[in-house]
């Protein structure tokens, strides 16, 4: 892969051309260059929110970029929209499956086609001949699992004969075998000159099947070239923000300690639930208990696991001292855990209700907000100490909270969950998609938490906010703990080492 030279050099089959892209004043890719040559295996490496899925989308038509040109075989190429991609030979595969629950997996690889339905069942049975995978076609796609689903999703690009195909964390749902009978059919496109981005977070990858690595940090590419070039730990320092060296000199220590001489207020024994397996750890009164890793992880399974909203597989939750194991999310608020949710918008928030109703709506109980009826002093007087508390900038109560700033929602979402008095708050990613100075906010409101003597379950993907927030780290991979890391350890290379699971600065329970 490169940037230099014209796009008609070497076969290249797709070149991207100093592409910029800003949604409002974020501006999430900042002149990317980047070089596809047919049978070429490009494996794109990243953190969260480096801008990997926006440059996708890009590539497949559905964002425009502000700035930039795409070349395909040296002409250049304006992909409007998905369906112009897709006729220029370009086919994502994307992380979640998108398939339509009452139609067959035949129908569903099927749709879109204008060929004779004989002809494209043979090529159909071709494919899954090629790959080794037998599947009934006759079933009904809710019926698939996750697994099975992705299986479908990457039949239908390989029917459509790609000439790019982006495979996007492709074997994140697979088993081992189901795995290597993808590299295989990924090893079999190359042979016949397809090129291929392979997005992954899994490094051990990188090297099995990839002929090209490149990795993207905070919008731009900031390293690339052959996979022979670069070990494990040299894509990990790649990975790392520039300054790292210096926030492990510069940070400074709050004067606050943990006793850990005294019970843990929360402990999870071999808890095991659906994307997660064997967790076993302890939140000590008033600890920041961090939780890195990367998206897939298995870290929100944990979270929403814990609070009652999916089935425990094995394993327990003590909360202080009470067992609360697969208790109902009810039961476990009142038992004094709460949970803000990764996505406000879709799990945390009431955009059509007032910021009022939203602050209050988990303490809609007898003993709190009235017997019979809504205790309007009380609900004023809750709501308005969170305005006032975590300085939300409102036009009064009874603003609908969906015409708020990103910041301010997730500060009343915030509220609501502290509003129930809880000794532990699971925060899952805090700061997602709000701006800098709101996150100051909400840095500010969890040191408040914890020197209120509230324990905080931090999960994030931001490595700098685990690092600045936390009194102790356990990293997540694949499903299992498979780091911890005490305070004077935590910093941005242990933890994106962990996250990716290269080396560990300390195996649990060593």
């Amino acid at each position: 892969m490169q940037a230099a030279g014209t796009p008609k050099e070497k076969n290249i089959l797709l070149s991207i051309r100093n592409i910029h892209k800003s949604f409002g004043l974020n501006q999430v890719l900042k002149g990317i260059h980047m070089e596809l040559e047919e049978g070429e295996v490009l494996s794109l490496i990243g953190g969260n929110g480096a801008g990997k899925s926006t440059l996708m989308k890009i590539i497949m038509g559905i964002y425009q970029p502000d700035e930039g040109d795409i070349y395909m075989k040296g002409e250049q190429v304006h992909l409007t929209k998905p369906s112009v991609a897709l006729a220029n030979g370009i086919y994502m595969v994307p992380q979640e499956p998108m398939l339509f629950p009452n139609m067959t997996v035949e129908e569903n690889i099927l749709i879109g086609f204008d060929e004779k339905p004989a002809e494209l069942r043979r090529r159909l049975s071709e494919r899954m001949e090629e790959v080794g995978w037998q599947m009934d076609l006759g079933r009904k796609a809710s019926s698939l699992s996750i697994a099975e689903q992705q299986l479908v999703e990457i039949l239908r690009g390989l029917l459509r004969q790609a000439q790019i195909l982006i495979l996007d964390e492709p074997t994140s749902a697979l088993t081992f075998d189901e795995a290597e009978s993808l590299f295989k059919c990924v090893n079999d496109l190359r042979a016949r000159g397809i090129g291929i981005i392979y997005i992954t977070h899994r490094l051990t990858e990188v090297f099995e099947i990839s002929t090209s690595v490149a990795i993207m940090r905070d919008g731009v590419i900031t390293l690339s070239g052959q996979v022979s070039e670069f070990t494990k730990e040299a894509l990990v320092k790649g990975l790392l923000p520039a300054d790292s060296e210096k926030e492990k000199e510069g940070r400074e220590e709050e004067s606050h300690s943990i006793d850990y001489s005294q019970a843990p207020v929360l402990e999870l024994k071999n808890f095991s639930g659906f994307g997660f397996n064997d967790i076993s750890l302890k939140l000590y009164p008033g600890e920041i208990l961090g939780v890195a890793g990367v998206v897939g992880a298995g870290r929100t399974e944990l979270a929403t696991t814990i609070f009652g909203r999916d089935k425990v597989l094995g394993g327990s939750v003590i909360l202080d001292g009470k067992d609360i194991t697969g208790l109902s999310t009810r039961k476990v608020l009142e038992a004094g855990l709460n949970y803000v949710p990764e996505d406000r918008h879709l799990h945390g928030l009431f955009k059509i209700a007032d910021v009022a109703v939203n602050t209050t709506s988990a303490l809609l109980s007898e003993k709190v907000m009235g017997k019979f009826l809504l205790n309007r002093k009380k609900e004023k007087e809750v709501t308005q100490k969170y305005i006032d508390d975590f300085r939300i900038k409102v036009t009064g109560q009874s603003q609908l909270a969906g015409s708020l700033s990103g910041g301010n929602q997730q500060k009343i979402v915030i509220g609501r969950s502290l509003s129930t008095a809880p000794r532990v708050v699971i925060l899952d990613e805090p700061t997602r998609g709000i701006d800098a100075g709101a996150r100051g906010d909400v840095y500010a409101i969890i040191h408040q938490l914890r020197r209120q003597g509230v324990s905080v379950l931090l999960i994030s993907s931001d490595m700098e906010e685990i690092v600045e927030l936390s009194d102790r780290v356990v990293s997540v991979f694949q499903g299992r703990i498979n780091g911890e890391f005490q305070k004077e350890e935590i910093n941005q290379d242990n933890l994106m080492a962990a996250a990716f699971d290269v080396k560990t600065k300390k195996e649990v329970g060593a």
